[in-house]
């Protein structure tokens, strides 16, 4: 069935700015998708998948895939961090997907390590411009509007990010900025030929809609703070995010048992409040959350669910043999 587009809420035209970043409550489990120096936190392979369905009963409504993974190194006898993201979200009338190689360099600082870090990918923006539908008795727009194409359209673009990450038995905190270089991806027709409107009557490519990716600011913190003579942590955490014209916020509580079962509570600011669980074994984790909307769009949506799935195999970076044997010559 054809969406019906109001362009009013979904977009001006494809020429204004637009931020394509997912929006994860266990952002805590991927601090890397948000951050490129949140890599290698520990001495082990790490890798995260997971999915987000967003207002849960709304056409269209966000849809979120995503994955991270991230591994130490040691190199002429310095530390350092790889890792790779990838995101695909659908929204509406719009598909984006993004790619990110994540290289860091830790140092030891004040009985923690301090990771900087580059992040060097590409984004994928398409629009289904096939599937706009505007019915002859709009007010605000033609059959035919210029500003919406008439055909599929995508492009691609260069995508930088950098951050900072400081890690601490007891705290980690980090500063980050994606999209740093503001990419713009011009759009061409999938189908290689020209658009309607003004783009075919020039008999130009289609090559004339553009989107620009917002550069967005981040700043994440945390703590994993041991309740003494017990086998529980409190783990708060917080995530704030700007695109330079607005800010927003959510805070974190959880709590964690024998390092195994966590559940926890949380709120982000004038948008939903949050529940959620996890439990982790042998290097397997589970994590489940659930947002409720606190804003008007509770009237149409039950809410949000995303789940996260995650593997972590420790390494050996002391570049000794532990598993000394004696010579049977001595035995």
């Amino acid at each position: 069935m054809k969406c019906l587009v109001v362009v009013g809420a979904l977009c001006a035209s494809l020429a204004a700015g637009a931020q394509t970043d997912a929006q994860l409550t266990q952002y805590f489990e991927v601090p890397s998708y948000y951050n490129p120096a949140a890599i290698a936190t520990t001495d082990s392979i790490r890798i995260r998948v997971g999915s987000r369905l967003q207002w849960v009963g709304i056409d269209n409504a966000p849809r979120t895939f995503l994955a991270t993974a991230s591994m130490p190194l040691k190199l002429f006898n310095k530390r350092f961090g790889i890792g790779l993201m990838a995101q695909q979200e659908s929204a509406g009338l719009f598909r984006n997907l993004t790619i990110g190689l994540q290289a860091g360099y830790k140092i030891k600082l004040w009985k923690g390590e301090l990771t900087a870090a580059l992040q060097i990918g590409f984004a994928n923006e398409v629009f289904k411009g096939s599937d706009v539908y505007i019915p002859d008795d709009d007010d605000y727009h033609e059959g035919t509007d210029e500003a919406i194409p008439q055909t599929d359209v995508s492009g691609n673009a260069l995508d930088l990010g950098v951050g900072v990450f400081y890690t601490h038995r007891y705290f980690w905190g980090g500063v980050s900025c994606t999209h740093v270089n503001s990419p713009t991806i011009t759009f061409g027709d999938e189908t290689g030929s020209t658009t309607s409107g003004s783009a075919s009557s020039s008999g130009e490519s289609a090559k004339n809609y553009e989107f620009q990716l917002r550069r967005t600011l981040y700043f994440m913190g945390g703590g994993n703070i041991p309740v003494k003579n017990t086998l529980f942590e409190v783990m708060p955490s917080v995530l704030v995010k700007s695109d330079f014209t607005s800010v927003r916020a959510e805070i974190t509580g959880r709590v964690r048992y024998k390092k195994f079962l966590t559940a926890g509570v949380g709120y982000r600011y004038d948008d939903s409040v949050i529940a959620l669980l996890g439990a982790e074994f042998k290097g397997f984790f589970i994590g489940y959350s659930f947002d409720y909307p606190t804003s008007a769009i509770s009237k149409a949506s039950s809410g949000s669910h995303e789940i996260i799935l995650g593997y972590s195999l420790k390494l050996n970076l002391s570049g000794k043999n532990k598993n000394k044997h004696k010579s049977i010559r001595i035995m």
